[in-house]
């Protein structure tokens, strides 16, 4: 896997790191992103990752575009040599499937879906050969996913399934996008879930709600005080059903500030967990409550 350069206008740097999308190629856009952060580069000022690519902004009177294509350089060396393993967190996140809010809103963008005689849940399944939603929301929920890439939105997380590719979802977007989402819709396009972080337009299927903010502008929510996004590149998710009850009980405590999430600090390292994914998962899913 070998990264490709290119220079947009005088002040960026664009780094490609594979053509397609997989857990490998984010890995390595992470690793290198973060490494560039550390080596604290003179003239940088700025450093976008993205899913597997990311972006360098930095101030050409301090450092000439060679100089900073060789340190990039340098870095992806090091990188390469070094052990495939990241500080993060395994993070449960609450989600009510076949929610009423998201459902009312597909109904009213039925023209603009692949099967308008269908949900999106009910589409989702069908595509990927399984049998009932019941099933679905089983594959959807039963592995965790990997945060590739925060941003497009204020908050919103990119997030890939952490299983083998012939067994991960796929589901096209819309025929054509949407002019309203639910906030915290929990939806699907490609090869990507997310959860929109706030209301507003968009296009992927949409499978339910979580009531777990994930952006706070005015910071009022009590975990989200210290920093207005809760997820960060590299964060792995573990989806949770829950049902009416369990989602307005959530809710309910997030309005008085009684919830805190679910979620543990780990270390991840990718080579242990391709020689065993399942088994990796299921252990990542103990880590969650501390086991």
């Amino acid at each position: 896997m070998k990264s490709r350069y290119s220079f947009g206008g005088d002040e960026h740097l664009f780094v490609e790191c594979d053509e397609s999308m997989s857990l490998e190629a984010f890995f390595k856009s992470l690793s290198m992103t973060r490494a560039i952060r550390e080596a604290g580069i003179a003239g940088v000022t700025e450093i976008c990752p993205a899913n597997a690519s990311f972006q360098i902004r930095f101030d050409p009177d301090r450092i000439k575009p060679d100089d900073i294509l060789a340190e990039v350089k340098a870095i992806e060396t090091a990188a390469a040599k070094s052990e495939p393993i990241i500080g993060t967190r395994i993070i449960e996140i609450p989600v009510f499937y076949q929610d009423p809010w998201t459902h009312e809103t597909l109904m009213r963008f039925r023209e603009r879906h692949q099967d308008p005689q269908a949900t999106d849940l009910e589409y989702a399944a069908r595509i990927n050969d399984l049998a009932s939603v019941e099933d679905f929301v089983t594959a959807h929920s039963g592995s965790p996913w990997f945060v590739s890439m925060v941003g497009f939105v204020a908050g919103l997380p990119f997030m890939y399934q952490m299983v083998e590719r012939q067994r991960q979802l796929q589901v096209p977007k819309y025929l054509r996008p949407r002019t309203d989402t639910p906030k915290l819709t929990v939806g699907h396009g490609g090869c990507f879930s997310c959860i929109y972080s706030v209301r507003g337009a968009g296009g992927y299927q949409m499978f339910g709600i979580t009531p777990m903010p994930i952006f706070d502008p005015e910071q009022k929510t009590g975990y989200l005080r210290d920093f207005m996004v809760f997820f960060r590149p590299g964060d792995i998710v573990k989806f949770k059903p829950i049902g009416r009850d369990e989602h307005d009980a959530i809710a309910a405590d997030v309005a008085s500030g009684r919830y805190a999430p679910q979620m543990h600090e780990i270390t991840f390292d990718l080579r242990e967990f391709q020689k065993d994914i399942d088994g990796y998962n299921a252990r990542l899913e103990g880590m969650i409550h501390g086991r």
